[in-house]
């Protein structure tokens, strides 16, 4: 099952990674700043519109983000199998 914990977590990590505020990439992604704030803290879920949104406005590609989140949830089932 996805955990939106660590999804939150990449994405914060590649946001940082470019340098970018929680406001600047929100408004790149043409979503509300607290919600991008609770998709990072895993508070929600986001929609794959949400999800491409994001990756568009960190100039990534979606799947690319997508192989660090499968990456970090092994890594986290290794841990607490």
């Amino acid at each position: 099952m996805l955990d939106p914990v660590v999804v939150g977590k990449v994405i914060q990590e590649f946001r940082e990674e470019k340098g970018l505020s929680q406001e600047v990439l929100s408004g790149l992604a043409a979503i509300q700043r607290t919600h991008l704030s609770a998709i990072e803290r895993g508070a929600r879920r986001p929609t794959l519109e949400t999800f491409f949104r994001i990756a568009e406005a960190l100039q990534i590609r979606p799947s690319a983000i997508m192989e660090v989140i499968e990456a970090e949830m092994q890594k986290e089932q290794a841990k607490n199998p």
